[in-house]
């Protein structure tokens, strides 16, 4: 986990970013509706990254991203994106069952391994005949 945040945060700042994506705002109750989390939890976790200056959150209101919380949420982001890519189109795996390991992996990867998988990725499907190879 490079980010330095429990593999939990980060779900939850990712939760966050893709909620946020279509009004700016989220509530509690969607956060813990996508993460399949109860209120109570989510409100703590929630504390948690207000602490750490990740979100903001008036008293009950909605939740938002800091500046610093987009960018860790979407460094999260774009390695489960990369690594659903990675499994679904190289390996050939299920779509959703690469949905759950990319979700998996991208806490653990290392910055090595991701800037590998990054540069294969982007020579293996920019050259469709390398994937045979």
């Amino acid at each position: 986990m490079e980010s330095g945040f429990s593999s939990s945060m980060e779900d939850y700042l990712e939760a966050i970013l893709l909620l946020s994506e279509h009004d700016g705002a989220v509530r509690i109750t969607d956060i813990a509706e996508k993460l399949s989390i109860a209120k109570p939890s989510v409100t703590a976790a929630v504390n948690v990254l207000k602490e750490k200056g990740l979100v903001t959150q008036k008293r009950y209101g909605r939740v938002y991203l800091t500046p610093e919380g987009i960018a860790q949420a979407q460094r999260v982001k774009g390695r489960h994106r990369v690594l659903r890519t990675f499994l679904v189109e190289v390996l050939g795996v299920a779509a959703d069952t690469a949905e759950k390991d990319a979700c998996a992996i991208e806490h653990v990867i290392s910055a090595e391994t991701m800037e590998r998988l990054i540069a294969f990725l982007e020579r293996s499907l920019s050259e469709p005949d390398s994937l045979l190879r």
